[in-house]
């Protein structure tokens, strides 16, 4: 155990001679000075663990020393016991009060000192023993705090990594609702005329890369099974193909469904979303009815294709994908460049390889075949046995030039199923749909075929879109893909005729 280091501190050198011979006398290393301003230097170069202070002395007094010494931060747990001749209550109370442990008055009785000496050097071992203690308590506890910290954070990142996968997995259940009623695409992809098989050895060769498909054709062309066959076709089929009709959500919501929003990005986002860009990361998405984009959302979209980053709705982080891009439509996108509604910088960029979906009218050697097939998959749901197709029937379908494409001959085949009741497909005559008028089909444009169309749907139903006998479900669109359409092509219900 090391001897106690002492300071004595007081101008008059018999004073001083007396308590360092008694403290030396004791083993204590002891120092002197002659005054306060020797008294602070000396104590911050020895750290003594304890001081003996005389009050009167020259230039800075033992009460300035004393001020000072508490409110040095190396000096300030060291004891000092005033030695003085200053007999009187006043001076003992200001000496305590400025932090002095103990006052002593000259002259003192050796025992007297030798007592106070190691009362005072044991009481600073015990509260050395006490800060080193609470010294390491509070490490430990910094250490403990660090550690759970670290703890928490970690958690923290497993449980945003299980809400992120939370997430995901939600959206791909939604997406797999949607698409479960989707038939695959090698049942579907039928045909074997020049035409069909001309783009089909096209898809064949675009679908192992990553460029993106413009696919364009009339309504009910089969553009979606199109992108199903280069999907599974590609590097990309072992992740989903997610689906997106652009005609079919309204503009305030199509963003959010593309690209996702944080929670409180607008009113009712009470949670985070992901969209589906980010869904599809590693995968395709299939963008319909692309020529409805919103034009201000167009950029966004660009961006996408070129770099493959974007921000949530709402959001600042900056998110990437490695997402292959399909649209499809049925508009000239080339006149809607010239009118300004569509960027050409983004057509550009979407028209890499062009795909085209010939019209029915241009395959009438693969009906037959589509009809057998569609015959055979409905009566199977349906639980009837397949009926035969008589050649007078059979004439008339290839004959027809079908405006609503493949989609009109299903639903055509699907009413003839469930009507018919000898085994032997019957079309009764107002179920045929109507032929157009010779030399019409150059004069008019798509769009007036399509308006004429669903204005005969919706006259054979009572203006009916929704429910099992609607127009949506003969057109086999959805309702609210109907009612955009309808509204783009200026379709509005004529009030009856009272014949006044």
């Amino acid at each position: 155990m090391r001897p106690s280091t002492i300071l004595v501190v007081d101008d008059v050198p018999r004073n001083r001679r007396v308590l360092s011979d008694r403290l030396r006398a004791e083993g204590h290393d002891v120092f002197e000075a002659v005054d306060g301003d020797e008294a602070l230097r000396r104590a911050r170069a020895v750290r003594p663990d304890l001081i003996l202070l005389d009050i009167l002395l020259p230039g800075i007094d033992g009460y300035e020393v004393l001020r000072r010494a508490h409110e040095d931060e190396d000096l300030k747990h060291t004891p000092i016991v005033v030695v003085s001749a200053v007999d009187d209550l006043g001076s003992v109370a200001r000496c305590l009060e400025l932090g002095a442990e103990d006052y002593l008055t000259k002259p003192i009785e050796p025992t007297v000192l030798r007592a106070r000496v190691h009362g005072c050097l044991e009481k600073k071992r015990l509260r050395d023993q006490e800060r080193a203690c609470l010294a390491e308590i509070a490490e430990a506890n910094a250490t403990l705090e660090q550690r759970v910290a670290e703890r928490t954070a970690r958690l923290s990142e497993a449980l945003d990594e299980v809400e992120r996968l939370k997430e995901r997995v939600e959206a791909e259940n939604a997406c797999l609702r949607q698409e479960i009623e989707a038939s695959r695409t090698s049942e579907e992809m039928i045909g074997q005329s020049t035409a069909f098989r001309r783009v089909l050895t096209t898809a064949e060769r675009v679908a192992p890369t990553d460029a993106t498909v413009l696919i364009l054709g009339e309504t009910g062309t089969g553009k979606e099974l199109l992108a199903r066959a280069i999907h599974e076709m590609s590097g990309r089929h072992a992740r989903d193909l997610i689906t997106v009709n652009c005609g079919s959500l309204p503009p305030s919501l199509i963003e959010s469904e593309l690209f996702g929003h944080e929670r409180g990005a607008f009113t009712g986002a009470v949670t985070r979303r992901i969209g589906r860009f980010e869904l599809a990361d590693g995968g395709t998405v299939f963008l319909d009815e692309i020529g409805d984009l919103p034009f201000e959302l167009q950029a966004k979209l660009l961006r996408v294709l070129q770099e493959g980053t974007f921000e949530r709705l709402g959001g600042t982080t900056t998110i990437t994908v490695d997402t292959r891009v399909i649209a499809a439509t049925n508009r000239e996108l080339e006149r809607h460049v010239a009118e300004g509604t569509f960027r050409e910088d983004l057509y550009y960029r979407l028209n890499v390889i062009p795909l085209r979906c010939p019209p029915l009218r241009e395959r009438r050697d693969d009906i037959p075949l589509l009809v057998h097939h569609l015959v055979t998959k409905h009566c199977k749901r349906l639980g009837r046995t397949a009926s035969d197709v008589p050649l007078e029937t059979m004439r008339r379908l290839q004959a027809h030039r079908w405006p609503g494409n493949i989609r009109e001959l299903e639903n055509t085949i699907e009413r003839a199923v469930i009507l018919s009741s000898d085994g032997t497909l019957e079309i009764q005559e107002s179920a045929w749909p109507h032929a157009e008028e010779p030399g019409d089909s150059h004069a008019r444009t798509l769009e007036d075929k399509q308006r004429e169309y669903i204005i005969e749907v919706l006259e054979q139903t009572g203006w009916r879109i929704r429910g099992a006998h609607g127009a949506a479900v003969i057109l086999g669109v959805k309702p609210t893909t109907l009612e955009a359409r309808m509204k783009r092509l200026g379709v509005v219900r004529r009030e009856p005729h009272d014949g006044r």
